[in-house]
């Protein structure tokens, strides 16, 4: 296993990029809002692609609370998902993500094409969000630092392998990232990491790295957990995405616990809610 590479918290926090300082902030974590402009995502896959539901559904998410719009034009789904040329994530993104800029928010593009991430951070995105962190498109890394944009670098495998230990999985793959990023000139301080609930893992093992999460602070980096919606949860309590918002809330409020700083969420405004009176009442004690 790779060895984690040596980053002091307080100098990461005292240097983190203009938007994730804002985003660091409060005393609760930052929402991201999903905005997913595909037909095949596992829980909204058609709702959102065309431009006018896209952008309603954007003020909604702002309106509930959402730090931050996270917006995808490829479905990354682990089953079941199409792969797009980058031409045709392109060709969704023209003719939403400019509009959803305009709204003020910052805006994240979840993309892992090297050229969909350039376009959008010229066209005003804030982040780029990668789901195989830097290690699948050999130029992304490049044309991140380019733009000296942050960018959330998710663990992600290929296949499912239920014997291994996710832990280590995740902390060798962050630490190929880390020296990917460095290589490329991405300053540590412009750097969220991700674990990847769902992606490349079994249920168990999902919820082991929620349980582990405290383990991934050795980074010194911002941890960011999409667990909204997610398949791990129906394997605990029988449901379909719609049906699990309790599952994602008491994941996510687990997940605050444990060093959480930026939560990823199909429910902004309850997810807002629920991590807003968690740190309330935790500020009573």
């Amino acid at each position: 296993m790779m060895a984690a590479p040596s980053i002091s918290p307080n100098t990461a926090a005292a240097q983190h990029h203009p938007v994730l300082r804002t985003l660091l902030a409060a005393p609760f974590p930052a929402v991201m809002g999903v905005l997913n402009i595909t037909p095949d995502s596992f829980s909204d896959g058609g709702k959102f692609i065309a431009p006018d539901h896209a952008l309603a559904q954007a003020r909604r998410m702002i309106a509930g609370g959402a730090d931050i719009l996270d917006i995808g034009a490829e479905s990354t789904r682990p089953y079941g998902s199409q792969p797009v040329s980058a031409e045709q994530e392109l060709q969704r993104l023209e003719t939403i993500l400019p509009d959803v800029v305009a709204l003020g928010t910052p805006v994240s593009i979840d993309t892992m094409k090297a050229s969909v991430a350039a376009w959008a951070l010229g066209k005003g995105a804030s982040i780029a969000n990668d789901v195989w962190g830097l290690q699948r498109d050999p130029d992304m890394a490049r044309v991140i630092a380019e733009h000296g944009a942050p960018v959330i670098v998710m663990h992600n495998r290929d296949s499912v392998d239920p014997a291994i230990d996710i832990i280590q999985d995740i902390v060798a793959f962050f630490a190929r990232s880390l020296d990917i990023a460095a290589r490329a000139g991405i300053p540590s301080e412009h750097i969220v990491l991700d674990p990847g609930i769902g992606f490349g893992k079994t249920p168990e093992q999902s919820m082991t790295a929620m349980a582990r999460l405290g383990e991934l602070s050795r980074f010194g980096l911002p941890l960011l957990v999409g667990a909204s919606r997610k398949r791990f949860i129906a394997a605990v309590t029988p449901s379909e995405p719609h049906q699990r918002l309790g599952g994602s809330i008491a994941a996510h409020l687990l997940a605050a616990q444990r060093g959480a700083k930026i939560i990823r969420a199909h429910d902004v405004a309850e997810t807002v809610q629920a991590l807003r009176v968690a740190a309330a009442i935790e500020g009573k004690r």
